[in-house]
Formats: C-alpha cells, sequence, structure tokens
C-alpha cells in the first residue's frame, strides 16, 4: 500500500547509492532489475509520496534514474562509508525526519518505511532508530538500514564522524539511538542485501517468480 499519510510530507526519503561496489564489480547505483535502473525500480517500490533526496559519491553522480529524485547531493569527501551519507542526507534534508535506505536493498517496500516513521513519532527522545530482526543463529542482528533520524542528530553524527568513528551501528551506543525488534512476519526478503553478483541473481529470479504468480 502506498504511504501516502500526510505526515510523511514532514519525512524525506533519502537513499544512498555512492558505493563503489567493489565486490559486486560495477557502482551499484548502476545495477538493473526488472530491465529498470536500480534506482527507478526502488521508487516504483516504495511509492513515497514525500520528498526524495539520491546521495552519491564524488565521482559517481548523476546515475540512472537519478532524475527520478526531488534531489541528488553529493558527500563531500569519498571513503567515510554510509554515515557520511547519512550526515550529507541530514544535512540536505528540509523536513523534520529521515528516512535513510540504501540503494542495495531491495528488499525494503512501503510497510518497513511506515513502520519507522511510527515509531518515531512515538519515542520523543530518540534521534535515531534502527531494526533489529532474528539472526540465522537465533540471536538478533541489527541492521543499520532501514532506519530513521530526527534532522537533530546530525551535529551528534558530524562529531563521531570527526572522532573517526564511522560505523553506523556505533551510533547505538549513544542513548539518543536504539534498536526496535522488526515484526517476525516481515521474513528474510526485507534484508536482501546486494553484494555480489550471484546476489542479484538470486533476487532476479526471487522476484521473476513472484511476479509470476
Amino acid at each position: 500500500m502506498p504511504i501516502n499519510d500526510g505526515a510523511i510530507r514532514d519525512t524525506t526519503l533519502a537513499i544512498l547509492a555512492g558505493g563503489e561496489g567493489s565486490r559486486m564489480g560495477r557502482p551499484k547505483a548502476e545495477l538493473i532489475i526488472d530491465n529498470r535502473p536500480i534506482l527507478a525500480f526502488l521508487l516504483d517500490q516504495l511509492q513515497w509520496s514525500g520528498p526524495t533526496l539520491l546521495v552519491t559519491a564524488p565521482g559517481r553522480e548523476h546515475p540512472p534514474a537519478h532524475e527520478r529524485f526531488d534531489r541528488e547531493v553529493t558527500d563531500p569527501i569519498s571513503g567515510q562509508g554510509p554515515l557520511r551519507g547519512i550526515l550529507t542526507a541530514l544535512e540536505h534534508a528540509t523536513t523534520p525526519s529521515l528516512i535513510v535506505a540504501t540503494v542495495d536493498m531491495p528488499g525494503v517496500t512501503p510497510t518497513q518505511l511506515r513502520f519507522l516513521r511510527e515509531r518515531l513519532s512515538e519515542m520523543f527522545d530518540a534521534e535515531g532508530i534502527m531494526l533489529s530482526h532474528g539472526g540465522a543463529s537465533g540471536g538478533r542482528a541489527v541492521e543499520p538500514f532501514p532506519s530513521i533520524f530526527r534532522k537533530s542528530a546530525a551535529p551528534l553524527i558530524a562529531a563521531r564522524i570527526e572522532a573517526k568513528q564511522l560505523s553506523v551501528h556505533s551510533l547505538l551506543n549513544d542513548p539518543s539511538f536504539i534498536a526496535v525488534d522488526a515484526p517476525s512476519v516481515w521474513g528474510d526478503d526485507v534484508w536482501t542485501n546486494l553484494n555480489r553478483p550471484q546476489d542479484l541473481d538470486a533476487f532476479t529470479r526471487h522476484l521473476a517468480k513472484h511476479l509470476s504468480r
């Protein structure tokens, strides 16, 4: 179901697409899914009715379907990983909150975005929220993406980058950032991550099977 709640206009959807894709063999923003550039696939799937922001890296600007976004912004410094991408998005967002997704997670749907938006609206003291889910070993795995942040989190994240603490997971060392349990009914497909060509092949086969039903 599309996300068309009026409150969504107060939240920007940012997609990080600046990765080099060394294991994939090419930048992930250049991948094709269902005969569409992956960025077009994501926007079609997520059906976000609020502002959209594309975050790229120096030298990898304007990937296919970049024009589908309201704005494209580029990290001022390369090589600082996704935490820098989050900060870049927060610095350019014009809304009080920001949902961050990544170009290599095509299993994310409007359900996850709505869930994050609802949790942030309930947790007034949280500057950012990530999701945790059951891992293969029976424990809980925290996923850095998709996640949601208040714009006021920018100085906290900038301080961590300045201190060279570049892990998104490490934000959870600050009580302002929390992880909440994802509903178990979501299934593992949500957390699909396209790191290697075989991951893309597996997702393409899964998608074709789903569309043929």
